[in-house]
């Protein structure tokens, strides 16, 4: 019996969705029970690994953004 680890079972979830049921799955997850966090987290670690650094570097822009309106609250 193959046992997967949990980035694994992850990406085995979402493997061949559409772009819709991707949308889907994230939206679904943001906002969520914090035991959506870590799918969240392997789909973003997915992009990063396939962006180049000016896309990087936009993503860490935007997050330090949200990051200083969420302090604001």
């Amino acid at each position: 019996m193959k046992t997967l680890n949990l980035r694994q079972a992850i990406i085995q979830r979402v493997h061949d969705k559409s772009d819709e049921e991707l949308l889907e799955v994230i939206e679904g997850s943001i906002g969520n029970d914090e035991r959506t966090l870590p799918g969240l987290g392997v789909l973003f670690e997915l992009i990063w690994n396939q962006i180049d650094e000016q896309q990087q570097q936009g993503l860490i822009t935007a997050l330090n953004e949200s990051l200083a309106l969420e302090a604001r609250v």
